[in-house]
């Protein structure tokens, strides 16, 4: 009957049933006594049955908990699902977890299971307070049935306040190790008086060292993340530096080649804006676009780097752009292309990259970069090398054009100063001149920047296979063409805009051959003299268009020419209709502008003369009658008379 018992798993009471059964069925002493034995053996295999399938239970939930390690999902999952199984096994009211914390060298609460107070979900524990500080100190598990009359506990205010409003009285804790460090405390608590027996200790610290082990494969794994995140971010670093570099070593390579090959800036710029994208241009030592895109400079750049549309024109300071700080690209530029070559390197203004390379403290070119996004320091180094690259082509064509100017200036110097000398056709031929064509000669007084001027008109003279040739403080050119005052009002314009500041030509001829430029020459200073004497500095013109100044100063004083030029299209009309406009005009001017004097002289009315007075100012221009063109009339009208 006791194996039945044992069977249904019975309580300790109902074993008694047997021996009182047989006891008042009047059993002997002896059978008594059997049964009694019976039962208490029947006891011990109950007990004995029992604890083992509660082994089992505890077995089963660190099995369970060794599965929770190896998958190691989450360690907060893990953690929580340790300190439910903790007071589960253990049977009491709360478990709960605290951590050590090196930076404050104290245990603060990580978990909690069955906690009803936030005061002890926020409680800290110090190193030797309380039953847990004692265990984190000490690394020895400690119990204690009733915790606040229990007098091996250094008792804290603040620790007794969140223990008894947590209600709790009976506290088990062990350590939780990593080999003989302590990185905290696992408690299983009660809220009434319980003492914990050894195999419940013994299960808590089972429970405690895959704790232990849960945290620190949760560190492993964690270091494990950080290091394969460091390695990647350090592999995606190197493959950056690679393609930089390559991208570096690919223009330089496409740079040095185009150098080679006598590729031009504008190669180079085509260059950058294929490795690097954006939009580039490159600007001569005063801030002129020589090659690349223009558009660049058509985009105002504030302080803020915010871009505004704008025409690029000098800016004139204002009040509100004193407010603002607003400036024109061209200021920002400048001011970068400066800190540029102070430094040495790339510098950035809002979305422009500027790069600016000098010569003996002489601005020779910038490169400026807009671009869209960041512009890596690898890039920025491109932008720089291009900037070098570009003044070393800039400085190769100026020392080529010296080259060619110096043998253009000594030929030229010599067709003015030795007409004579032999040979001189042939070598103006050598550098693509042909003397027997039509050429003016052109003087320029321009008051000074005197290289630049001088290196504007050798690169003129190249471009339009003429000589050029500094003398003195004067400029002084060899052309192809027909009309001296076409020309010198060309070069005027041009270089006063080059120099920015007004630049005066007085030109001679044409001419041909060796023998005819040195007059040309004579002719061209007595112009160039003439036009800063009528103030008429920054201008340019010939014999033909100083009127009778022009007849002064003339090499061959020609007479037929003025004619021509202030009473030609008259004669041209008399000679082509039979009329008498010329003479008409002379009788008008001798007889002081009086129309009715002039036409008693001519024995005409006076509507005649007016009628063809208005047919002189179709032919001559309206303002004929003005002072300076009836001087040059009058004077005209002399010398053809006195010419027959």
């Amino acid at each position: 009957m006791f194996l039945d018992l044992l069977a249904r798993e019975a309580s300790a009471v109902e074993f008694e049933g047997p021996v009182l059964a047989a006891r008042s069925a009047g059993a002997g002493a002896e059978e008594l006594a059997e049964l009694e034995e019976a039962k208490l053996v029947a006891l011990r295999v109950r007990a004995l049955l029992r604890r083992r399938a509660k082994r089992e239970a505890e077995l089963s939930a660190l099995f369970d908990t060794a599965g929770d390690l190896a998958g190691l999902r989450d360690l907060d999952a893990v953690l929580e699902a340790i300190v439910h199984r903790a007071r589960q096994l253990l049977g009491t009211d709360a478990a709960y977890m605290t951590l050590h914390d090196p930076e404050r060298g104290d245990t603060w609460m990580r978990v909690t299971d069955g906690s009803v107070s936030a005061k002890f979900r926020a409680l800290r524990l110090a190193m030797g307070a309380g039953l847990g500080g004692l265990v984190a100190q000490t690394a020895t598990p400690y119990s204690t049935a009733d915790y606040f009359a229990d007098e091996r506990f250094r008792h804290k205010t603040d620790i007794d306040d969140a223990v008894l409003e947590e209600g709790l009285v009976a506290i088990l804790g062990v350590p939780l190790k990593l080999g003989a460090r302590v990185i905290g405390v696992l408690f299983a608590a009660n809220r009434s008086v319980r003492p914990f027996t050894q195999d419940e200790v013994a299960l808590l610290g089972s429970l405690a060292a895959h704790a232990a082990v849960a945290i620190d494969n949760a560190r492993l794994l964690q270091e494990t993340r950080n290091a394969l995140e460091e390695l990647s971010e350090a592999n995606r670093q190197v493959n950056a530096h690679s393609q930089a570099v390559e991208r570096a070593a690919l223009a330089h390579d496409r740079m040095t080649g185009l150098v080679l090959r006598g590729g031009g800036v504008g190669d180079v710029a085509a260059v950058v804006t294929e490795v690097l994208g954006g939009s580039l241009t490159v600007l001569d030592d005063a801030g002129r676009p020589i090659a690349g895109d223009a558009d660049v400079l058509r985009q105002d750049v504030p302080q803020d780097g915010a871009p505004r549309r704008a025409p690029l024109e000098p800016h004139r300071a204002t009040a509100a752009d004193a407010v603002r700080g607003a400036h024109t690209t061209a200021d920002v530029i400048a001011e970068a292309a400066r800190s540029s070559r102070a430094s040495g390197r790339t510098v950035r203004r809002g979305d422009l990259l500027v790069a600016s390379v000098d010569v003996g403290a002489e601005p020779l070119c910038t490169l400026v970069l807009r671009a869209a996004g960041q512009v890596s320091d690898a890039d920025q180094r491109i932008l720089e090398r291009a900037a070098l690259v570009t003044a070393l082509l800039l400085l190769f064509r100026r020392s080529v054009a010296e080259a060619e100017g110096r043998v253009r200036g000594e030929l030229l110097d010599d067709l003015i100063s030795r007409p004579a000398l032999d040979g001189l056709a042939d070598r103006a031929r050598r550098v693509g001149v042909d003397l027997d064509a039509d050429h003016v000669v052109v003087v320029v007084r321009h008051g000074g920047g005197r290289d630049r001027a001088a290196f504007w008109a050798s690169s003129q003279a190249t471009l339009r296979h003429g000589l050029a040739a500094r003398r003195g403080d004067e400029i002084v050119l060899l052309l192809p063409g027909e009309r001296p005052g076409l020309v010198a009002r060309q070069v005027a314009a041009e270089l006063s805009a080059s120099l920015g500041r007004p630049a005066t030509a007085g030109a001679g001829g044409p001419v041909r051959g060796p023998a005819q430029v040195a007059a040309a020459h004579r002719e061209a200073q007595r112009c160039a003299d003439a036009l800063v004497a009528l103030g008429r500095a920054g201008d340019g013109a010939g014999t033909a268009e100083l009127g009778f100044v022009g007849l002064l100063v003339g090499e061959g004083r020609e007479i037929g020419t003025f004619v021509a030029s202030a009473l030609g299209p008259v004669i041209d009309y008399d000679a082509r209709r039979g009329t008498t406009l010329v003479r008409t005009l002379a009788v008008y001017f001798g007889t002081g502008c009086s129309l009715s004097r002039a036409s008693e002289s001519l024995h005409i009315h006076v509507n005649t003369v007016t009628q063809r007075l208005e047919r002189v100012g179709q032919l001559l221009g309206e303002d004929w009658q003005s002072p300076d063109r009836a001087l040059e009339i009058q004077l005209a009208l002399r010398l053809h008379r006195l010419s027959g």
